[in-house]
């Protein structure tokens, strides 16, 4: 409690050394794996959300308490439009904590927000790399490769994310007369 507090209210640069190392982020993988193919199965969209939240519980659960009350204030501002704040918050998140993806994804989503969409890939990259089912970031990413007018490459990246999770929201950008309708269809 003592870390996630200091965490809170100590101005901390990006660069600034922690007190300690951040340990390694749970492994959730076999409940997220078992949630995604419950979410390919899932016979409604309500069904659907609430497994979708529960993935969510696990990719936001950070290695510490620290990078905790890191993550939470950062998706707090980001959720108040304080996108340098939340983008503050997530770059201290990615120094202390460089091999958990959600912070990289989080960093992505404010980058995205601003319409840098090219600093958002490298984040969504990264947090594949560290969580390759993250559903959340191949859709991040396929909307960034969009913004970029990378629409083939977006379209690929985005189906293979609804293979994942058929229910994703983005689903409409695949239907016809959506932006990454695929080739051939509108004919």
């Amino acid at each position: 409690m003592k870390n996630a507090l200091l965490a809170l209210l100590l101005p901390l640069s990006p660069g600034l050394l922690w007190a300690s190392e951040c340990p390694e982020a749970p492994d959730h993988s076999a409940q997220i794996n078992r949630l995604i193919a419950e979410i390919r199965v899932a016979p409604n969209e309500g069904q659907a959300r609430e497994l979708s939240s529960r993935m969510w519980e696990f990719w936001a659960d950070a290695p510490d308490e620290q990078a905790q009350a890191i993550l939470d204030r950062g998706m707090s501002r980001r959720s108040s439009w304080d996108l340098l704040g939340a983008l503050d918050d997530f770059n201290r998140l990615v120094a202390y904590c460089p091999d958990y993806a959600e912070g990289y994804n989080q960093r992505a989503f404010v980058n995205y927000l601003r319409q840098d969409f090219a600093a958002a890939l490298v984040d969504l990259d990264r947090a594949l790399e560290l969580s390759p089912t993250h559903v959340a970031a191949m859709s991040g990413r396929a909307l960034s490769l969009l913004g970029l007018s990378r629409i083939d490459e977006a379209r690929e990246e985005l189906q293979q994310a609804l293979e994942l999770n058929p229910w994703l929201p983005e689903r409409g950008l695949v239907a016809p007369g959506g932006p990454l309708e695929p080739k051939g269809k509108d004919i």
